[in-house]
Protein backbone atom coordinates (compact mmCIF):
# COMPACT_ATOMS: atom_id res chain seq x y z
CA UNK A 1 0.00 0.00 0.00
CA UNK A 2 1.37 3.45 -1.18
CA UNK A 3 1.44 6.26 1.36
CA UNK A 4 2.00 9.95 0.88
CA UNK A 5 5.51 10.03 1.00
CA UNK A 6 5.46 8.06 -2.22
CA UNK A 7 2.43 9.79 -3.85
CA UNK A 8 4.96 13.13 -3.10
CA UNK A 9 7.58 11.12 -4.97
CA UNK A 10 5.63 9.85 -7.79
CA UNK A 11 4.53 13.79 -8.49
CA UNK A 12 7.79 15.01 -7.88
CA UNK A 13 9.64 12.81 -10.41
CA UNK A 14 6.76 12.78 -12.92
CA UNK A 15 7.27 16.97 -12.34
CA UNK A 16 11.04 16.61 -13.43
CA UNK A 17 10.27 14.55 -16.87
CA UNK A 18 10.62 11.19 -15.97
CA UNK A 19 8.44 8.99 -17.89
CA UNK A 20 5.75 6.55 -16.16
CA UNK A 21 7.73 3.30 -16.61
CA UNK A 22 11.37 5.17 -15.23
CA UNK A 23 8.98 6.42 -12.20
CA UNK A 24 7.41 3.27 -11.67
CA UNK A 25 11.02 1.49 -11.16
CA UNK A 26 12.22 3.79 -9.14
CA UNK A 27 9.54 3.99 -6.82
CA UNK A 28 8.54 -0.06 -7.15
CA UNK A 29 5.32 0.07 -7.92
CA UNK A 30 2.94 -0.45 -11.45
CA UNK A 31 2.72 2.14 -14.12
CA UNK A 32 -1.14 2.15 -13.95
CA UNK A 33 -0.52 3.43 -10.38
CA UNK A 34 1.82 6.27 -11.42
CA UNK A 35 -0.42 7.35 -14.30
CA UNK A 36 -3.47 7.49 -11.50
CA UNK A 37 -1.67 9.62 -8.97
CA UNK A 38 -0.27 11.92 -11.97
CA UNK A 39 -3.71 12.07 -13.41
CA UNK A 40 -5.33 12.98 -10.54
CA UNK A 41 -2.68 15.74 -9.48
CA UNK A 42 -2.88 17.60 -12.57
CA UNK A 43 -6.71 17.71 -12.60
CA UNK A 44 -6.80 18.80 -9.45
CA UNK A 45 -4.11 21.51 -9.92
CA UNK A 46 -5.93 22.52 -13.08
CA UNK A 47 -9.01 23.24 -10.68
CA UNK A 48 -7.36 25.64 -8.79
CA UNK A 49 -6.86 28.09 -11.44
CA UNK A 50 -10.92 28.45 -11.56
CA UNK A 51 -12.29 31.01 -9.62
CA UNK A 52 -13.66 29.61 -6.26
CA UNK A 53 -14.52 31.23 -2.85
CA UNK A 54 -13.73 28.25 -0.77
CA UNK A 55 -10.88 25.97 -2.35
CA UNK A 56 -10.63 24.09 1.54
CA UNK A 57 -12.45 20.40 -0.06
CA UNK A 58 -10.22 20.32 -3.04
CA UNK A 59 -6.61 21.17 -1.14
CA UNK A 60 -8.00 18.01 0.97
CA UNK A 61 -8.05 16.15 -2.09
CA UNK A 62 -4.85 17.24 -3.23
CA UNK A 63 -2.76 16.44 0.27
CA UNK A 64 -4.56 13.24 1.23
CA UNK A 65 -2.94 10.40 1.24
CA UNK A 66 -3.43 7.55 -0.90
CA UNK A 67 -6.69 5.09 -0.08
CA UNK A 68 -7.76 1.91 -1.42
CA UNK A 69 -11.68 0.90 -2.05
CA UNK A 70 -11.72 -2.46 -0.79
CA UNK A 71 -15.83 -2.49 -0.93
CA UNK A 72 -15.70 -5.19 -3.93
CA UNK A 73 -12.38 -7.12 -2.29
CA UNK A 74 -13.14 -10.60 -1.73
CA UNK A 75 -12.05 -12.62 1.47
CA UNK A 76 -8.59 -14.59 0.88
CA UNK A 77 -8.73 -15.81 4.36
CA UNK A 78 -11.94 -16.32 5.97
CA UNK A 79 -12.31 -19.81 4.07
CA UNK A 80 -15.80 -21.59 4.18
CA UNK A 81 -13.48 -24.06 6.82
CA UNK A 82 -13.03 -21.19 9.03
CA UNK A 83 -16.86 -19.84 8.60
CA UNK A 84 -17.61 -23.66 9.53
CA UNK A 85 -15.55 -23.42 12.53
CA UNK A 86 -16.66 -20.03 13.74
CA UNK A 87 -20.15 -20.99 13.67
CA UNK A 88 -19.63 -24.81 15.75
CA UNK A 89 -17.78 -21.99 18.47
CA UNK A 90 -20.95 -20.01 18.28
CA UNK A 91 -23.22 -22.27 18.64
CA UNK A 92 -21.53 -24.03 21.67
CA UNK A 93 -21.77 -20.50 23.21
CA UNK A 94 -25.13 -20.52 22.50
CA UNK A 95 -25.86 -24.12 24.00
CA UNK A 96 -24.36 -22.41 26.84
CA UNK A 97 -26.64 -19.42 27.30
CA UNK A 98 -29.86 -22.16 26.97
CA UNK A 99 -28.05 -23.73 30.17
CA UNK A 100 -27.19 -21.13 32.08
CA UNK A 101 -29.86 -18.56 30.65
CA UNK A 102 -29.26 -15.29 31.59
CA UNK A 103 -25.32 -15.22 32.29
CA UNK A 104 -22.46 -13.18 31.87
CA UNK A 105 -19.11 -15.52 30.85
CA UNK A 106 -19.02 -15.72 27.00
CA UNK A 107 -16.30 -16.23 25.42
CA UNK A 108 -14.67 -13.00 24.00
CA UNK A 109 -13.62 -12.38 20.57
CA UNK A 110 -9.82 -12.83 21.40
CA UNK A 111 -10.51 -16.44 23.18
CA UNK A 112 -12.93 -17.20 19.95
CA UNK A 113 -9.83 -16.06 17.85
CA UNK A 114 -7.49 -17.98 19.59
CA UNK A 115 -9.64 -20.87 19.50
CA UNK A 116 -9.65 -20.95 15.68
CA UNK A 117 -5.73 -19.82 15.68
CA UNK A 118 -5.11 -23.05 18.00
CA UNK A 119 -7.15 -25.19 15.34
CA UNK A 120 -4.51 -24.19 12.86
CA UNK A 121 -6.22 -21.92 10.89
CA UNK A 122 -4.11 -18.43 9.95
CA UNK A 123 -7.06 -15.21 10.50
CA UNK A 124 -6.31 -12.66 12.20
CA UNK A 125 -8.23 -10.98 15.37
CA UNK A 126 -9.53 -8.25 13.24
CA UNK A 127 -11.12 -10.30 10.11
CA UNK A 128 -12.68 -12.46 13.17
CA UNK A 129 -13.61 -9.47 15.00
CA UNK A 130 -15.41 -7.63 12.20
CA UNK A 131 -17.08 -11.31 11.20
CA UNK A 132 -18.29 -11.85 14.54
CA UNK A 133 -19.80 -7.85 14.69
CA UNK A 134 -21.59 -8.87 11.38
CA UNK A 135 -23.72 -12.00 12.68
CA UNK A 136 -24.19 -10.56 15.98
CA UNK A 137 -24.56 -6.54 15.22
CA UNK A 138 -23.15 -5.03 18.05
CA UNK A 139 -20.61 -2.21 18.31
CA UNK A 140 -17.24 -1.79 20.31
CA UNK A 141 -17.28 -0.72 24.03
CA UNK A 142 -15.22 2.37 24.75
CA UNK A 143 -12.79 2.10 28.15
CA UNK A 144 -10.95 4.92 29.70
CA UNK A 145 -7.47 4.02 30.73
CA UNK A 146 -6.11 5.18 33.94
CA UNK A 147 -3.02 5.49 35.97
CA UNK A 148 -2.18 4.94 39.70
CA UNK A 149 1.21 4.70 41.79
CA UNK A 150 1.61 1.64 43.63
CA UNK A 151 -0.62 1.22 46.33
CA UNK A 152 -2.59 4.11 46.02
CA UNK A 153 -5.97 2.64 45.20
CA UNK A 154 -8.23 -0.51 44.98
CA UNK A 155 -11.17 -1.30 42.92
CA UNK A 156 -14.53 -3.53 44.62
CA UNK A 157 -17.20 -4.95 42.56
CA UNK A 158 -19.64 -8.07 42.70
CA UNK A 159 -19.96 -9.97 39.77
CA UNK A 160 -22.52 -12.83 38.87
CA UNK A 161 -21.89 -16.22 37.82
CA UNK A 162 -23.78 -18.80 36.92
CA UNK A 163 -22.22 -22.72 37.56
CA UNK A 164 -23.56 -25.80 37.54
CA UNK A 165 -22.81 -27.55 41.25
CA UNK A 166 -23.79 -31.25 41.76
CA UNK A 167 -25.53 -30.95 38.38
CA UNK A 168 -27.94 -27.70 39.55
CA UNK A 169 -27.54 -24.53 38.14
CA UNK A 170 -26.99 -21.70 40.35
CA UNK A 171 -26.03 -18.08 40.46
CA UNK A 172 -22.62 -17.26 42.94
CA UNK A 173 -21.12 -14.22 43.43
CA UNK A 174 -17.36 -13.11 42.93
CA UNK A 175 -16.18 -11.07 45.56
CA UNK A 176 -13.64 -8.99 42.65
CA UNK A 177 -11.01 -6.86 44.13
CA UNK A 178 -8.42 -5.09 41.80
CA UNK A 179 -5.25 -2.84 42.12
CA UNK A 180 -5.18 -0.93 38.67
CA UNK A 181 -1.32 0.51 39.68
CA UNK A 182 -0.38 -3.49 39.93
CA UNK A 183 -2.20 -4.56 37.32
CA UNK A 184 -3.85 -7.32 39.69
CA UNK A 185 -6.94 -9.09 40.22
CA UNK A 186 -8.32 -11.11 42.94
CA UNK A 187 -11.38 -13.03 43.10
CA UNK A 188 -13.63 -14.74 46.07
CA UNK A 189 -16.47 -16.71 45.18
CA UNK A 190 -19.61 -16.35 47.62
CA UNK A 191 -23.09 -17.65 47.79
CA UNK A 192 -24.80 -13.92 48.51
CA UNK A 193 -23.62 -10.37 48.65
CA UNK A 194 -24.04 -9.94 52.39
CA UNK A 195 -22.60 -7.61 54.88
CA UNK A 196 -20.81 -10.78 56.23
CA UNK A 197 -19.65 -11.78 52.86
CA UNK A 198 -18.80 -7.76 51.70
CA UNK A 199 -16.89 -7.36 55.57
CA UNK A 200 -15.00 -10.84 55.04
CA UNK A 201 -13.40 -10.70 50.81
CA UNK A 202 -11.53 -7.01 52.54
CA UNK A 203 -9.84 -8.86 55.27
CA UNK A 204 -8.93 -11.49 53.21
CA UNK A 205 -7.48 -9.58 50.48
CA UNK A 206 -5.37 -7.71 52.81
CA UNK A 207 -4.55 -10.94 54.57
CA UNK A 208 -3.33 -12.12 51.72
CA UNK A 209 -1.57 -8.94 50.48
CA UNK A 210 -0.11 -8.26 53.94
CA UNK A 211 -0.93 -4.41 53.78
CA UNK A 212 -4.26 -2.29 53.01
CA UNK A 213 -4.34 0.29 50.10
CA UNK A 214 -4.71 3.89 51.12
CA UNK A 215 -8.27 4.23 49.27
CA UNK A 216 -10.94 1.76 48.54
CA UNK A 217 -13.02 2.92 45.64
CA UNK A 218 -16.95 1.30 45.14
CA UNK A 219 -20.02 1.96 43.75
CA UNK A 220 -23.46 2.52 45.39
CA UNK A 221 -23.93 -1.01 45.99
CA UNK A 222 -25.91 -1.58 49.80
CA UNK A 223 -23.14 -2.59 51.88
CA UNK A 224 -21.48 1.16 51.23
CA UNK A 225 -24.58 3.53 50.95
CA UNK A 226 -27.09 2.91 53.59
CA UNK A 227 -28.88 5.65 52.05
CA UNK A 228 -28.95 9.05 49.96
CA UNK A 229 -29.76 12.51 51.72
CA UNK A 230 -30.54 14.50 48.87
CA UNK A 231 -29.04 14.29 45.47
CA UNK A 232 -25.69 14.55 46.10
CA UNK A 233 -24.90 13.67 49.88
CA UNK A 234 -24.73 9.77 51.08
CA UNK A 235 -24.92 8.11 54.52
CA UNK A 236 -22.22 5.37 54.25
CA UNK A 237 -22.43 1.79 56.01
CA UNK A 238 -21.19 1.78 59.50
CA UNK A 239 -19.46 -0.94 59.36
CA UNK A 240 -17.75 -0.24 56.40
CA UNK A 241 -16.53 3.34 58.22
CA UNK A 242 -15.36 0.87 61.31
CA UNK A 243 -13.55 -1.42 58.56
CA UNK A 244 -12.12 1.70 57.33
CA UNK A 245 -10.98 3.03 60.33
CA UNK A 246 -9.73 -0.42 60.93
CA UNK A 247 -7.09 -0.31 58.28
CA UNK A 248 -6.78 2.85 57.55
CA UNK A 249 -7.91 3.41 54.06
CA UNK A 250 -10.11 6.15 52.97
CA UNK A 251 -13.35 5.62 51.06
CA UNK A 252 -13.82 6.84 47.21
CA UNK A 253 -17.83 5.91 46.24
CA UNK A 254 -18.56 6.90 42.55
CA UNK A 255 -21.74 9.16 40.90
CA UNK A 256 -24.30 7.39 40.60
CA UNK A 257 -24.44 5.47 36.87
CA UNK A 258 -21.02 6.23 36.69
CA UNK A 259 -19.13 2.79 36.03
CA UNK A 260 -15.81 4.66 34.28
CA UNK A 261 -14.94 5.77 37.21
CA UNK A 262 -13.77 2.39 38.48
CA UNK A 263 -13.25 1.12 35.22
CA UNK A 264 -10.46 -1.44 36.23
CA UNK A 265 -12.48 -3.27 38.30
CA UNK A 266 -15.35 -3.14 36.08
CA UNK A 267 -13.51 -4.31 33.60
CA UNK A 268 -11.94 -6.92 35.95
CA UNK A 269 -15.11 -8.55 36.68
CA UNK A 270 -15.44 -9.18 32.99
CA UNK A 271 -12.38 -10.50 32.35
CA UNK A 272 -12.44 -12.64 35.23
CA UNK A 273 -15.45 -14.31 34.82
CA UNK A 274 -15.02 -14.34 30.91
CA UNK A 275 -11.41 -16.35 31.18
CA UNK A 276 -12.28 -18.50 34.03
CA UNK A 277 -15.58 -19.61 33.79
CA UNK A 278 -16.56 -19.25 30.35
CA UNK A 279 -14.94 -22.93 29.57
CA UNK A 280 -15.73 -24.59 32.89
CA UNK A 281 -18.69 -23.82 35.03
CA UNK A 282 -19.53 -27.29 35.98
CA UNK A 283 -17.96 -29.17 39.37
CA UNK A 284 -18.90 -31.08 41.66
CA UNK A 285 -19.48 -29.01 44.67
CA UNK A 286 -18.89 -25.65 45.57
CA UNK A 287 -14.96 -25.69 47.04
CA UNK A 288 -14.15 -27.71 43.78
CA UNK A 289 -15.21 -24.51 41.82
CA UNK A 290 -12.80 -22.28 44.75
CA UNK A 291 -9.88 -24.22 44.39
CA UNK A 292 -10.43 -23.70 40.57
CA UNK A 293 -11.09 -19.90 40.78
CA UNK A 294 -7.35 -19.84 43.35
CA UNK A 295 -5.73 -22.07 40.61
CA UNK A 296 -6.83 -19.55 37.58
CA UNK A 297 -5.97 -16.27 39.10
CA UNK A 298 -2.50 -17.09 39.84
CA UNK A 299 -1.71 -17.57 36.26
CA UNK A 300 -3.68 -14.70 35.02
CA UNK A 301 -1.54 -12.50 37.52
CA UNK A 302 1.88 -14.16 36.63
CA UNK A 303 2.41 -10.82 34.73
CA UNK A 304 1.36 -8.18 37.36
CA UNK A 305 3.63 -5.73 39.36
CA UNK A 306 1.96 -7.06 42.58
CA UNK A 307 5.36 -8.06 44.19
CA UNK A 308 6.57 -4.11 43.98
CA UNK A 309 3.57 -2.90 44.96
CA UNK A 310 3.51 -4.82 48.19
CA UNK A 311 6.05 -3.02 49.52
CA UNK A 312 4.19 0.38 48.94
CA UNK A 313 1.16 -0.63 50.93
CA UNK A 314 0.66 0.35 54.33
CA UNK A 315 1.99 -1.80 57.37
CA UNK A 316 0.09 -4.59 58.10
CA UNK A 317 -2.41 -4.76 60.82
CA UNK A 318 -3.67 -8.18 62.69
CA UNK A 319 -6.77 -9.83 60.99
CA UNK A 320 -10.22 -7.74 62.07
CA UNK A 321 -12.66 -10.27 63.87
CA UNK A 322 -15.67 -10.03 61.96
CA UNK A 323 -18.02 -12.33 64.18
CA UNK A 324 -21.12 -11.16 65.18
CA UNK A 325 -21.58 -12.30 69.32
CA UNK A 326 -24.85 -13.68 70.66
CA UNK A 327 -26.05 -15.01 73.63
CA UNK A 328 -28.09 -17.89 72.98
CA UNK A 329 -30.14 -20.48 75.46
CA UNK A 330 -29.91 -24.34 74.71
CA UNK A 331 -33.11 -25.67 74.20
CA UNK A 332 -34.72 -29.02 75.22
CA UNK A 333 -33.43 -31.15 71.93
CA UNK A 334 -30.14 -29.42 72.70
CA UNK A 335 -30.11 -26.84 70.00
CA UNK A 336 -29.40 -23.45 69.82
CA UNK A 337 -31.51 -21.26 67.16
CA UNK A 338 -29.17 -18.79 64.78
CA UNK A 339 -31.46 -16.62 61.90
CA UNK A 340 -34.39 -19.28 62.33
CA UNK A 341 -31.72 -22.33 61.79
CA UNK A 342 -30.95 -25.04 64.38
CA UNK A 343 -27.62 -26.29 65.83
CA UNK A 344 -27.02 -28.83 68.08
CA UNK A 345 -24.74 -28.67 70.73
CA UNK A 346 -23.32 -30.68 73.68
CA UNK A 347 -26.34 -32.67 75.23
CA UNK A 348 -24.92 -31.11 79.26
CA UNK A 349 -25.61 -27.24 78.13
CA UNK A 350 -29.43 -28.08 77.97
CA UNK A 351 -31.17 -25.06 79.34
CA UNK A 352 -28.30 -23.22 79.94
CA UNK A 353 -26.71 -19.79 78.06
CA UNK A 354 -23.81 -19.98 75.60
CA UNK A 355 -22.25 -17.40 73.39
CA UNK A 356 -22.46 -18.00 69.43
CA UNK A 357 -20.00 -16.50 67.12
CA UNK A 358 -21.26 -15.99 63.68
CA UNK A 359 -19.16 -15.48 60.65
CA UNK A 360 -19.93 -15.53 56.94
CA UNK A 361 -19.84 -19.51 56.80
CA UNK A 362 -19.70 -21.24 60.10
CA UNK A 363 -21.10 -20.27 63.96
CA UNK A 364 -18.66 -21.35 66.43
CA UNK A 365 -20.59 -22.08 69.95
CA UNK A 366 -18.55 -21.02 73.25
CA UNK A 367 -19.40 -22.31 76.90
CA UNK A 368 -17.29 -20.65 80.18
CA UNK A 369 -14.73 -19.00 77.15
CA UNK A 370 -14.32 -22.58 75.69
CA UNK A 371 -15.46 -23.49 72.04
CA UNK A 372 -17.42 -27.04 72.28
CA UNK A 373 -18.55 -27.17 68.98
CA UNK A 374 -18.28 -25.29 65.16
CA UNK A 375 -21.00 -26.24 62.40
CA UNK A 376 -21.15 -24.42 59.09
CA UNK A 377 -23.52 -21.95 58.50
CA UNK A 378 -26.88 -23.16 57.03
CA UNK A 379 -28.45 -20.32 54.01
CA UNK A 380 -32.48 -21.61 54.22
CA UNK A 381 -35.06 -21.35 56.81
CA UNK A 382 -35.86 -23.79 59.63
CA UNK A 383 -33.57 -26.41 58.87
CA UNK A 384 -31.16 -28.64 61.52
CA UNK A 385 -27.41 -29.40 61.25
CA UNK A 386 -27.13 -31.95 63.89
CA UNK A 387 -24.13 -33.90 65.24
CA UNK A 388 -24.60 -37.25 66.62
CA UNK A 389 -20.96 -37.04 68.82
CA UNK A 390 -23.41 -34.44 70.63
CA UNK A 391 -25.93 -37.00 71.99
CA UNK A 392 -24.35 -39.98 73.18
CA UNK A 393 -24.84 -40.20 76.41
CA UNK A 394 -28.64 -39.75 76.26
CA UNK A 395 -28.54 -42.52 73.49
CA UNK A 396 -26.96 -44.38 75.56
CA UNK A 397 -29.44 -44.31 78.49
CA UNK A 398 -32.33 -44.57 75.51
CA UNK A 399 -30.96 -46.84 73.25
CA UNK A 400 -34.56 -47.20 71.53
CA UNK A 401 -34.56 -43.53 70.17
CA UNK A 402 -31.61 -43.61 67.86
CA UNK A 403 -34.02 -45.44 64.85
CA UNK A 404 -36.04 -42.27 64.43
CA UNK A 405 -33.46 -39.96 65.86
CA UNK A 406 -32.59 -36.91 63.62
CA UNK A 407 -29.19 -37.22 64.48
CA UNK A 408 -28.82 -40.52 62.92
CA UNK A 409 -30.43 -39.58 59.54
CA UNK A 410 -28.43 -36.64 59.23
CA UNK A 411 -25.65 -39.03 58.15
CA UNK A 412 -27.25 -41.43 55.87
CA UNK A 413 -24.07 -43.92 55.22
CA UNK A 414 -24.52 -44.82 59.10
CA UNK A 415 -28.16 -44.82 59.02
CA UNK A 416 -27.92 -47.38 56.51
CA UNK A 417 -25.05 -49.41 58.73
CA UNK A 418 -27.86 -49.66 61.71
CA UNK A 419 -30.87 -50.66 59.35
CA UNK A 420 -28.90 -53.33 57.71
CA UNK A 421 -26.90 -54.46 60.87
CA UNK A 422 -28.14 -53.51 64.21
CA UNK A 423 -32.04 -52.55 64.26
CA UNK A 424 -32.58 -55.25 66.61
CA UNK A 425 -30.15 -54.64 68.99
CA UNK A 426 -29.29 -50.48 69.43
CA UNK A 427 -28.10 -51.01 72.31
CA UNK A 428 -24.89 -52.56 70.85
CA UNK A 429 -24.86 -50.02 68.59
CA UNK A 430 -24.10 -47.79 70.69
CA UNK A 431 -21.77 -49.34 72.92
CA UNK A 432 -19.16 -49.46 69.86
CA UNK A 433 -20.16 -46.06 69.22
CA UNK A 434 -19.24 -44.90 72.58
CA UNK A 435 -16.38 -47.36 72.72
CA UNK A 436 -14.78 -45.53 69.38
CA UNK A 437 -16.13 -41.89 69.96
CA UNK A 438 -12.24 -40.68 69.62
CA UNK A 439 -12.45 -41.34 65.87
CA UNK A 440 -14.38 -39.47 63.08
CA UNK A 441 -17.61 -40.63 61.58
CA UNK A 442 -15.65 -42.66 58.94
CA UNK A 443 -13.63 -44.91 61.13
CA UNK A 444 -16.67 -45.45 63.33
CA UNK A 445 -18.67 -46.88 60.08
CA UNK A 446 -15.79 -49.00 59.24
CA UNK A 447 -15.25 -49.88 63.03
CA UNK A 448 -19.39 -50.80 63.33
CA UNK A 449 -18.96 -53.08 59.80
CA UNK A 450 -16.02 -54.84 60.74
CA UNK A 451 -17.91 -55.74 64.23
CA UNK A 452 -20.90 -57.11 62.40
CA UNK A 453 -18.57 -59.39 60.22
CA UNK A 454 -17.26 -60.86 63.24
CA UNK A 455 -20.44 -61.67 64.74
CA UNK A 456 -21.84 -62.91 61.36
CA UNK A 457 -18.84 -65.55 60.81
CA UNK A 458 -19.32 -66.55 64.50
CA UNK A 459 -23.12 -66.99 64.03
CA UNK A 460 -21.71 -69.40 60.61
CA UNK A 461 -19.13 -71.40 63.23
CA UNK A 462 -22.46 -71.74 65.83
CA UNK A 463 -24.57 -75.06 63.82
CA UNK A 464 -20.99 -76.86 63.64
CA UNK A 465 -20.62 -76.78 67.41
CA UNK A 466 -24.17 -77.67 68.10
CA UNK A 467 -23.56 -80.60 66.01
CA UNK A 468 -20.27 -81.62 67.47
CA UNK A 469 -22.00 -81.61 70.81
CA UNK A 470 -24.72 -83.47 69.99
CA UNK A 471 -23.28 -86.09 68.40
CA UNK A 472 -20.77 -86.35 71.40
CA UNK A 473 -23.48 -86.78 73.48
CA UNK A 474 -25.22 -89.97 71.26
CA UNK A 475 -22.25 -91.53 71.40
CA UNK A 476 -22.44 -91.62 74.77
CA UNK A 477 -25.43 -92.96 75.39
CA UNK A 478 -24.44 -95.62 72.63
CA UNK A 479 -21.63 -97.15 75.19
CA UNK A 480 -24.65 -97.30 78.03
CA UNK A 481 -26.86 -99.59 75.44
CA UNK A 482 -29.27 -96.95 75.51
CA UNK A 483 -31.17 -97.07 72.33
CA UNK A 484 -34.51 -96.23 71.39
CA UNK A 485 -35.84 -98.97 70.13
CA UNK A 486 -35.53 -101.27 73.57
CA UNK A 487 -37.91 -100.28 75.52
Amino acid sequence: MKTLVDKLQIIGLKENGFSNREVARMVKCDRKTVAKYWNEYLSQKAELNVPKQDYKELQEKITMPPKYNSANRKRTKFTIEVEEALNKILESEARKDKVLGSHKQGLTKVQIHDALVNAGFSISLSTINAEINRIRNTTKECFVRQEYSYGDRLEYDFGEVKLVIGGTVKVYHMAVLSSPGGNFRWAYLYNNQKKDVFMDSHVQFFEMMGGVYREVVYDNMKNVVTRFIGRNEKKLNEDLIKLSIYYGFGINVTNCFSANEKGYVESSVKILRNAIFSKQYEFNTLEDARDYLSSQLIKLNADSNISEEKEHLLPYKPKLELAEISENIVNSYSFVCVDNNFYSVPEYLVGKTVIVKKYYDKIAVYSNNTKVCEHLRLDGCKQMKVDIYHYLNTLQKKPGAIRNSLALKSIPSLKNIFDKYYTQNPRKFIEIFMDHKHLNIEEIIKVLEDKQNIISIDLIKAPSFIYDSTKAQLMQYNSLGVSGGGL
